[in-house]
């Protein structure tokens, strides 16, 4: 069973998490130029740097992530990830023409829904197409009217708007990411994957190669 440990909003900056014991960034530049993030992985948003990472390995993509494991487990909103205080975020950045982050959140209005925001909505609805295909127990949201003001992905602070094609930003309930019908994500298979969040990584891998091809 997995410990449940509550996340501080954080009002610092983006350097001082970065100098924080138990905080690890990590990138990877291949040479398309389509890219996943996922900077509020570890203990913030569980398991959302696993499928942003193992997405971009199988499609060829960069991969930008940061990590938390040692408590506190500080949230620093998107606006304020500043590529300013970082060479890795910023190279990755300028590496890539269009990005798509892996978020998730845990609002019970829309607690099995699979929200896509970010400025990009081209890429959004190319996205939204395979996963509708593939993830038949969840509801998909290229609608930005009808994602949450704070999920939709909209400032241009948020690192998802700064490449030159922008991208998209993906919020993912708990239960496609670390959880189901009561079971955590640790307890599923020899590597605890879910089956759902197996099809997840597999079908957003598709997605991101489909893009990059055409």
């Amino acid at each position: 069973m997995a410990r449940f440990i509550p996340k501080e909003k954080m009002t610092g900056t983006f350097a001082e998490l970065l100098a924080s014991p138990g905080v690890e960034e990590t990138s990877t530049l291949r040479s398309s130029r389509l890219g996943f993030m996922a900077y509020h992985g570890g203990e913030v948003e569980k398991v959302t740097d696993v499928i942003a990472a193992d997405a971009a390995a199988r499609s060829r993509t960069s991969y930008y992530g940061v990590t938390q494991t040692i408590e506190p487990i500080r949230h620093l909103a998107s606006a304020r990830v500043d590529p300013g205080d970082s060479e890795c975020l910023r190279t990755f950045l300028d590496h890539v023409d269009a990005v798509i982050t892996i978020h998730g959140y845990g609002l019970k209005t829309v607690g099995t829904a699979l929200l896509l925001g970010g400025q990009n909505r081209d890429l959004a609805q190319h996205v939204a197409t395979h996963l509708r295909a593939e993830l038949d127990d969840y509801e998909v949201v290229d609608d930005l009217e009808e994602i949450p003001k704070q999920l939709r992905g909209q400032h241009p602070d948020n690192p998802v708007n700064l490449p030159k094609h922008h991208g998209i930003q993906i919020e993912l309930p708990p239960a496609i990411r670390w959880h189901a019908a009561g079971r955590h994500w640790s307890d599923f298979g020899d590597d605890g994957r879910a089956p759902h969040t197996e099809a997840l990584i597999a079908t957003l891998a598709t997605a991101a190669t489909e893009w990059i091809e055409r």
